[in-house]
């Protein structure tokens, strides 16, 4: 116990400090931009992304990920908060982390084998665009200052790292250009534009909402879509940083982790978020590996708002903007242009529409679900082709069946017959075939009767035993009261 406390908090102290410092300052601007995208005060954010990095630094499943308040959640919240107010969306914050949790319990990530790798590639090629167009505002045609400052921050980030390593680029560019900014008195939009900070710990309450069934009626349906669409990005991210650090982690615990936190930041003001691939690539690439670049981050943000609030207000958003583009320009699977010409046409056709539809809903639930969908219905009209070959041996007639029988190759299945032949034997051969569903057995019925209509005598052979067993189950009875199916 004490080994693995050991190995998931103190393996890794400087980098995992220095990294979780540099994700507090970027994720400041982003916390306030995500209230104001769901309508509430900035602070609802600031105290959930603080909330939500400390709690899940202990009870998340996959170290060195980052959690809070996101932009993907944000969206869902903008009607509740709309129609019904802030202590709403708190008591919906709150529910989506019991439904969280019970996902958990339930084993949900097993859902993640049936996400294929195209939408794997587009999830993340796709956030990383949504990051990069959410940044465009922050430095286009406002001032030639601020794509100097741009630029610059690009320079720190890109060059300082062959040189020296001991602290993370992105803190150096932070503090050195806020300074200059400070100094200079120089005419720079800043954190402090996007929304007030106001120096103040979180603190227990409980919504003010009626508890009844109507309240639960009007929370829930948000409730559910915020524990899913939570979910999905947390286990894609979790996914992600287990590729990008050759680890494992315990996706079923990050489910839970991420229900737990939920729970707690809607007692203490906050909304509800999840994991966050931006800034957990941020941790990753400064170094943050174990549970305590998530806790430091956290606790720093919260450092920063109630010491150096007077600071962080000043700290220039182009700065900000040009961390995130690096973020994006590094996150990005520039490598996806190859696969789109050597993958098979599905496959680069899945990865496409998966970045379309997040980029334009900017939902990210949408295209991964869109993805998904598309792969499943390629996935079908491939295995649908079913091949029936006939010979005959002396008197009898042999149709050798080879493929998957199911609802989507059912036709093919029947037009390879002759349906009109009389008096003749039938072997129907399903050595090399496997039969999956009740229109399998319901096409296997149709040849069955009609050839016994006219007189012919048919007979099934070579079904496995899933596949009798199934069609034993099924299939009808004819009018002389046997199974119209036999072996």
């Amino acid at each position: 116990m004490l080994q693995k406390i050991q190995q998931e908090w103190f393996s890794n102290v400087r980098s995992d400090i220095l990294s979780g410092i540099v994700v507090a300052l970027a994720l400041i601007p982003e916390s306030i931009a995500f209230s104001i995208i769901a309508g509430v005060d900035p602070m609802v954010g600031l105290y959930a992304s603080f909330c939500i990095a400390v709690i899940i630094a202990f009870v998340g499943g996959r170290q060195g990920m980052i959690s809070a308040a996101t932009g993907a959640m944000a969206l869902l919240m903008v009607p509740l908060v709309k129609e019904h107010g802030l202590n709403y969306l708190l008591a919906a914050t709150i529910l989506t982390g019991v439904i969280q949790f019970i996902f958990g319990v339930c084993k949900v990530a097993k859902l993640m084998k049936f996400i294929p790798r195209p939408v794997m590639i587009g999830f993340v090629n796709a956030l990383c665009m949504l990051v990069f167009i959410a940044q465009v505002p922050h430095f286009v045609g406002i001032s030639t200052l601020t794509y100097i400052f741009v630029g610059l921050t690009l320079l720190i980030v890109y060059v300082v790292p062959r040189f020296f390593t001991a602290i993370p680029a992105p803190l150096i560019a932070t503090v050195l250009l806020t300074a200059v900014a400070m100094n200079w008195n120089l005419d720079l939009k800043t954190v402090g534009d996007m929304g007030s900070i106001t120096q103040t710990l979180p603190s227990f309450l409980i919504p003010n909402v009626p508890f009844n069934l109507e309240t639960l009626a009007i929370i829930f349906p948000y409730s559910l879509a915020l524990a899913i669409v939570g979910l999905l990005e947390s286990l894609l991210t979790a996914s992600i940083v287990d590729d990008m650090t050759d680890t494992s982690s315990n996706k079923n615990k990050e489910a839970r982790g991420q229900g737990i936190a939920n729970v707690i930041t809607g007692f203490f003001g906050g909304m509800a978020g999840c994991a966050m691939i931006g800034q957990t690539v941020i941790n990753v690439k400064s170094g943050g590996r174990g549970r305590l670049s998530t806790f430091v981050t956290g606790v720093f943000m919260l450092f920063l708002i109630i010491v150096l609030g007077d600071w962080v207000v000043q700290i220039p958003m182009p700065v900000l903007a040009g961390i995130m583009l690096v973020v994006c320009i590094g996150s990005f699977d520039w490598s996806s242009f190859t696969y789109l010409r050597k993958a098979p046409k599905p496959d680069a056709l899945v990865m496409l529409t998966t970045v379309s539809m997040v980029v334009v809903t900017h939902d990210l639930s949408k295209g991964v679900i869109a993805g998904v969908l598309m792969s499943a219905l390629f996935f079908v009209a491939k295995i649908s082709k079913i091949k029936v070959t006939q010979t005959q041996d002396g008197t009898k007639q042999v149709f050798l069946v080879e493929g998957q029988l199911f609802f989507a190759s059912t036709s093919s299945f029947i037009n390879a017959f002759d349906l009109n032949s009389h008096g003749q034997e039938i072997i129907i051969d399903f050595s090399n075939a496997h039969v999956w569903d009740d229109s399998g057995v319901g096409a296997i019925d149709k040849v069955i009767i009609k050839y016994q209509e006219n007189g012919n005598q048919v007979s099934l052979i070579g079904l496995n035993s899933s596949s009798q067993k199934l069609v034993d189950q099924l299939a009808v009875y004819d009018k002389n009261g046997k199974l119209a199916a036999h072996s």
